[in-house]
């Protein structure tokens, strides 16, 4: 490109039009950018002191200099300010304060140094218009699918051309063992656009679930239209996926609209993704269903939600284990991610000793507990009763319809329960004093002795140790989903009561355990740190009158002594 300060007015207009053209940016930015670059180039040839200032137009292409002068009473910089004397040769009538356009002359050539200064400012502007342009284009179009040509290969990373921008597919956003070869067509999906000081980064992707989403809602005239709807999906990118689909429209039906005709619209996705096998799956607002669908071709024997854990335990037949689990656990791992939830796969062997295992424990707890015989105690497990506070705080009611209880043996069961309760709670209160946590701990809302052990096992054994953790160091997490008890058809059917966790760390809090809410954990954490703001509250009124007048003599002697010295 020819140099636009040595060009005429025609060329410097045509100059700009064309750069504009070819970048796709305005033509005023392209202006100022040659302005800039005038005003540069002048600096050079009248002075880098000097404010001045350049004007092209842009329909006729003339090109106006001028330095801007200000006027002042006395003159401290000879390249910015002028006197009354001098304002009244440039302009007649200035005054102080006033601002002067001298003319400079036009410069009809600039040297070899000066011309290459100014075409770097140029591109430089322009270069930075181009990028804000493609930023702005390509900021809100994050989720869309686009097609580019694969212009090169660099350390794994493949770099696409998108005509007026450019993406890069990283290496683990790219189907495994798929080759790229320059200039090839490749359609990605845009995950996310980022700014920064090289201009906008385009990330794409072709392994995120999202990329086979809208392929099949380009295939599947019926997802495009909200017909049908791609519920959850899961991929392990270049080998298998999962999608979970429904039909809004009862006479459609998903998995078959998805498949085509003699499976030509899957294929096509297949396709695409390198041969990915797809598994289409219909979605069911029941956990349990969704999980049997989901662990196709897999059969499943029994499927066991456990709420407060966030689980699902999954019992199949024995002969069924391998095709549940997978090649290397990838049914299991789709299935999980496409239920958001974590399968726990068993036999029907294990589930059974599992089981055993368990009623024996919660029989035996029971029976030792209650001091009652081993018939008691194992129809107490059979109905569902996992824990002792249920049996001491269950109505009486529920508790005498149990075949072969009366209200009297009712009564007589839970009086026992709240007496092994206050036990326990006894036997935690001694193991807590003997940690050394305090008492004023104990009447902190929501702790029980059980929890305020743990706390010391922790080392936290003051009102201050407390107040200086943070919520999410004392729970692990919002827990929502109430505890609830298995009931005796759960209990025929062999399905395993919920368990409370055992280990605070598994759950990351220090109280994790216990199933806190967020609202719980505030609570205690405010509770605690109470006294801190009551300190605060009693300090001023610890210091009495007579001890702040002092204070005040003292600072009326000092205004006095600065007085005194500043006269002198």
């Amino acid at each position: 490109m020819a140099s636009p300060i040595s060009a005429n007015k025609a060329e410097l207009l045509a100059i700009a039009n064309a750069v504009a053209s070819e970048k796709m940016i305005d033509k005023g930015i392209v202006i100022e950018a040659m302005e800039e670059a005038i005003q540069k180039s002048a600096r050079s040839r009248f002075g880098q002191e000097n404010d001045i200032r350049a004007k092209l137009d842009p329909v006729t292409g003339d090109l106006r200099l001028w330095r801007v002068v200000e006027v002042v009473e006395e003159v401290e910089d000879y390249f910015k300010q002028v006197d009354l004397a001098q304002a009244e040769k440039l302009e007649s009538g200035s005054k102080v304060g006033d601002f002067i356009v001298d003319p400079l002359p036009a410069m009809d050539d600039l040297g070899r140094i000066d011309a290459q200064s100014a075409k770097q400012v140029i591109f430089q502007k322009v270069r930075d218009a181009e990028r804000e342009r493609q930023f702005e284009e390509f900021k809100d179009r994050a989720g869309e699918v686009i097609t580019g040509v694969i212009k090169s290969v660099e350390f794994g990373h493949v770099i696409v051309n998108l005509g007026r921008a450019e993406g890069v597919i990283r290496r683990d956003q790219q189907i495994p063992r798929e080759a790229a070869r320059v200039g090839e067509r490749v359609r990605a999906l845009i995950s996310k656009v980022e700014r920064n000081n090289r201009g906008p980064q385009i990330f794409l992707s072709r392994a995120h679930p999202d990329f086979m989403r809208k392929l099949f809602a380009q295939e599947v005239p019926e997802i495009y239209d909200g017909i049908i709807e791609i519920k959850a999906a899961a991929r392990d990118p270049g080998s298998r996926a999962k999608i979970g689909v429904i039909s809004h429209d009862s006479s459609i039906d998903p998995v078959g609209a998805c498949v085509g005709m003699k499976g030509s619209r899957v294929q096509a996705v297949v396709q695409e993704l390198q041969g990915e096998k797809i598994d289409i799956i219909p979605w069911s607002e029941d956990t349990a269903t969704f999980v049997v669908n989901a662990l196709q071709p897999a059969t499943v024997a029994r499927v066991v939600l456990d709420e407060e854990e966030g689980r699902i335990e999954v019992v199949v037949p024995d002969d069924q284990l391998s095709l549940a689990i997978g090649r290397r656990g990838q049914n299991v791992r789709l299935a999980s991610q496409l239920t958001d939830s974590q399968i726990d796969i068993m036999t029907e062997e294990e589930a059974s000793e599992k089981r055993s295992r368990e009623f024996a424990e919660r029989s035996k707890m029971f029976e030792e507990e209650l001091d009652v015989d081993e018939t008691l105690s194992q129809l107490l497990v059979a109905e569902g009763f996992v824990e002792m506070e249920e049996v001491a705080y269950v109505a009486i009611e529920e508790l005498a319809a149990i075949e072969g209880f009366d209200e009297e043996l009712a009564e007589e069961l839970q009086s026992r329960a709240k007496e092994a309760l206050e036990r326990q709670e006894e036997g935690y209160r001694s193991a807590r004093r003997e940690l050394g946590v305090e008492d004023d701990l104990a009447e902190l809302p929501h702790l029980s002795e059980e929890m305020l052990v743990v706390l010391g096992k922790a080392d936290i054994k003051t009102l201050d140790d407390l107040a200086d953790l943070a919520t999410d160091e004392l729970i692990a997490k919002k827990r929502e989903a109430p505890r609830r008890r298995q009931s005796a058809s759960d209990a025929l059917a062999g399905a395993p009561p919920a368990r409370r966790p055992q280990r605070a760390e598994d759950k990351g809090g220090v109280l994790g355990a216990f199933g806190l809410s967020e609202e719980q954990g505030n609570e205690i954490i405010m509770a605690a740190r109470a006294h801190w703001f009551e300190d605060e509250e009693d300090a001023p009124a610890s210091v009495s009158a007579e001890d702040a007048a002092p204070a005040a003599d003292t600072s009326d002697q000092a205004e006095e002594a600065a007085d005194a010295e500043s006269s002198q």
